[in-house]
C-alpha cells in the first residue's frame, strides 16, 4: 500500500484500481491564529520606535523628509516610514592631531599614526612649522540640515576645522602659536569655524576649540626649549627690576617728602622763634624806656637766675677765713671752692 497514492493487487487478479485519502494533512483552522499573532508581531515591531532624551528622529517616507519627531514613544508606518535618531543634545567631540583610546584620570592616548602627524603639522606665519593638536567640541542644532543637506557631514566638518586652524595659525608667529598667543588663536578659529558651518548650512553648533598641545617638530624641540628658556629668563629679570624699582622709588620719594616737610617745619619754627626773639625784645625796650633801672636790674636777676644753676654748687671763700670745714657738707656734693 502507498500513502496518498494507487494500490492495486497482482496483474490480472484482484479489484480494479482505486484511490486512498491522503494521511497526515495539516489542519488550516489552526495555523492562522500563529499566522496573525506573527503578523501583529511583525507590525508592532517595524511601526514602534523609542527615541532618548537627548535624542530626535528624522522621519523619512520612500526616503523623502517628512518631519521630525521628538523625545518619547512613537509609532511609523512599517516598511514605508524610516527613522533617523540624532543626538541633538549630546555633546560631540573630534581630536586632531591624536587620537583618545581610554579616557578617564589617566587616558590613554594611541600611538602617532602618519594620519594623525599630517594633522598636527602647520606652517606658522613666519614660515616655521609647528605641531598643533586640538580639540573641537560641537552639538547638531537643525538635524534636517546635518543630514540632507552635506553629504558626509562628520567628515566635512572635519575637513573644515582642519582648513580654518592651518589658516589662523599662518596668520601669527611661531611664538604666538606656541606660547603668547593660543588663546586667541582658540578664539578666533572657534569664530571662523562657526562662520564655515553657517556658510554651508551643516546644521552644527560650535560649543568649543581647545589648542591641547603645541610644540615645535622634534629635531628642533631642544633649540625652542633654550629660546623659551631665555625668554622666561628676561622676562624674570625685568619683573625683579620693576620689583626693585616700586621698593626704591616709593621709598625715595617719601624720604624726599619727609626731608621737605622737616625743612619747611624748621623754617616755620626759626621765623617763629625770630618773630618771638624781636617781639620780647621790643616789649622789653618799651619798659626799658618807662624805668630804665628796674627794667635793667629785673634782667639782670633774670639773667643771673638762669645762668647760676647751670653752674652748679659754688662756695666763695674769703682767702683770710679759717675753720670752714666743721661747716661744711662735702659728703656726696661735687663742689667748686674758689679763694
Amino acid at each position: 500500500m502507498v500513502r496518498g497514492g494507487w494500490t492495486h493487487g497482482p496483474v490480472g487478479e484482484g479489484p480494479p484500481l482505486r484511490m486512498l485519502p491522503p494521511l497526515g494533512r495539516p489542519d488550516l483552522r489552526l495555523a492562522r491564529p500563529v499566522l496573525i499573532v506573527v503578523g501583529l508581531l511583525v507590525l508592532f515591531f517595524t511601526s514602534y520606535y523609542q527615541i532618548e532624551p537627548d535624542e530626535v528622529g528624522v522621519v523619512q517616507r520612500f526616503g523623502r523628509y517628512v518631519g521630525t519627531s521628538n523625545p518619547g514613544p512613537h509609532v511609523k508606518v512599517p516598511f514605508v516610514d524610516s527613522v533617523t535618531k540624532v543626538p541633538v543634545q549630546r555633546t560631540l567631540k573630534l581630536e586632531f592631531g591624536f587620537r583618545t583610546q581610554r579616557a578617564g584620570i589617566k587616558s590613554e592616548f594611541a600611538a602617532p599614526t602618519p594620519e594623525t602627524a599630517a594633522e598636527s603639522a602647520m606652517l606658522t606665519g613666519d614660515l616655521n612649522v609647528a605641531v598643533v593638536e586640538w580639540v573641537v567640541q560641537y552639538k547638531i542644532k537643525d538635524p534636517k540640515k546635518y543630514l540632507f543637506d552635506v553629504r558626509e557631514p562628520t567628515s566635512t566638518f572635519r575637513d573644515m576645522s582642519e582648513a580654518v586652524m592651518r589658516q589662523v595659525v599662518g596668520d601669527h608667529s611661531v611664538d604666538e602659536v606656541i606660547t603668547i598667543g593660543r588663546e586667541t588663536i582658540a578664539l578666533e578659529a572657534k569664530q571662523q569655524l562657526q562662520d564655515v558651518c553657517n556658510l554651508y548650512g551643516i546644521g552644527i553648533e560650535v560649543q568649543q576649540l581647545v589648542l591641547q598641545d603645541v610644540n615645535p617638530p622634534d629635531p628642533v624641540k631642544p633649540a625652542f626649549n633654550e629660546v623659551n628658556q631665555a625668554i622666561q629668563e628676561r622676562e624674570r629679570a625685568i619683573n625683579d627690576a620693576w620689583a626693585d624699582y616700586n621698593k626704591a622709588v616709593p621709598r625715595a620719594k617719601g624720604e624726599a617728602e619727609q626731608a621737605v616737610r622737616a625743612a619747611e617745619g624748621y623754617a616755620v619754627e626759626r621765623v617763629n622763634n625770630a618773630e618771638g626773639d624781636a617781639r620780647r625784645f621790643v616789649s622789653f625796650y618799651e619798659e626799658y624806656r618807662k624805668s630804665p633801672a628796674v627794667t635793667r636790674k629785673r634782667v639782670y636777676l633774670e639773667t643771673m637766675g638762669t645762668l647760676i644753676p647751670r653752674a652748679g654748687r659754688k662756695l666763695v671763700l674769703d682767702e683770710k677765713a679759717r675753720g670752714i670745714l666743721p661747716l661744711l657738707q662735702l659728703e656726696g656734693t661735687t663742689a667748686e671752692v674758689k679763694r
